[in-house]
Parts: C-alpha cells; structure tokens; sequence
C-alpha cells in the first residue's frame, strides 16, 4: 500500500513538472507585437490597417494614428493589408529574445493603371439632343422600393406566399369574432347597412361596376 501511495505521489510531481514546463515553454513563445503604420512616401501614419496573424483567426487594425498592438506567437506570421498599398508580410523570429517586440511597418502604395478611354464629341448638336432625351435613368434606391412595395407587387406575393403565424393567428381570431358576435341568432345583413350602402354609391360613382 505504500509503495502505492509513493508511486501515486511521483506520478503526481512528475506531471506537475510537465505540466509546468509546457506553460513556461508556451508563456515564453507569446509575444506583444506593437508598433505603427506608415505610408513610406509621406511617413504619415495610416489608419484602418488590417494585422492579421495568418493562419489563425486573430486581428486587429490600426487607429488614427497608425498605432496597434496585437499578441503572436514567435514564429506567426503577420500581414498588412490596406486598400491602396500593396500588402506586407512580416514572420516574428522563432528565436526573439524576450516577449515584446515593436515595429515601424512602412506601406508601399500599389499603382493601378487603368486602360486608356477616348473621349469622342457628338458629331453635331441635334444627335446630342436626341440622345440626351433618350437615355433611361436607371431607378434609384427609393423608387425600387416604392415599386416593390406596390398593391399590385403585394397582392401578388400575397397570393404565392402562405401567411406567417402572426397572420393566421390573427386571421382565425377574426372568423372566431364573426361566428360569436352572430352566434343564437341570423347573422347580420349589408343591405341594411348605411356605411355598405356609402361604399356601394361611391363604387359605382367610379364606374367600378361598368363592364369592362
């Protein structure tokens, strides 16, 4: 029995040893990487800078001032990415004395050369006219939602689209409503109704009932 407690006991140390040289190789590979953004032409500091550690989902980008701060891993390797600058990629040594290590990221910015476009005058004022008058203005935001939002584009998602619950619930109360106002005696009739009667003279006003 104790030379089972004993072994129990050196298993233990010799775990807790392993365990702890694990942490301390681990705590010993994180680094804090800080530093600033800069475009190299002007050396202002660029701001919205992606730093992303490729390979794993971890990032952050710079402030206004081109200022970050992110936590690597030795060995990580971190990009730069900003619109209009060509990328940069940056490997933290395996081999960095220490856990911090700061940096001044220069951005080279990336020229983009666009095809040449020939611009041709109108032949004469009239073709011009014509032309100007005729073009089609695409729609803009508002009016394709108010043409989505037409009786007739509803009533035609109304008939393909099945009612949400909201809609069926509030459907079926209405019919309950109906049966039990009339319920132990005849329902009631439109034709002795005077707001039936209004809506039917404007109706017909309107020529709703012409044939057509």
């Amino acid at each position: 029995m104790k030379k089972l407690v004993l072994y129990f006991i050196l298993f233990l140390f010799a775990f807790s040893v392993k365990v702890k040289a694990q942490f301390e190789n681990y705590a010993d590979s994180v680094v804090q990487l800080y530093g600033v953004v800069m475009s190299a032409d002007s050396l202002q500091g660029l701001p919205a800078v992606s730093v992303v550690v490729k390979g794993r989902n971890q990032g952050t980008i710079s402030n206004d001032q081109g200022v970050f701060s992110i936590v690597v891993l030795k060995g990580d390797q971190i990009e730069f990415t900003s619109v209009g600058y060509k990328p940069k990629l940056v490997t933290i040594p395996k081999n960095l004395d220490g856990n911090q290590q700061s940096i001044i990221q220069l951005m080279v910015r990336d020229t983009v050369y666009l095809a040449a476009t020939i611009i041709k005058k109108y032949p004469t004022r009239q073709e011009f006219a014509r032309d100007f008058a005729n073009v089609k203005v695409p729609d803009d935001q508002e009016e394709i939602a108010r043409q989505n939002m037409s009786a007739a584009n509803r009533a035609a998602l109304m008939s393909v689209y099945p009612m949400s619950g909201r809609e069926a619930t509030n459907y079926y109360f209405k019919q309950n409503e109906r049966k039990y106002y009339s319920a132990g005696q005849l329902p009631p009739q439109n034709i002795f109704n005077p707001l039936a009667w209004a809506e039917f003279i404007k109706a017909w006003k309107r020529g709703d009932f012409k044939s057509k």
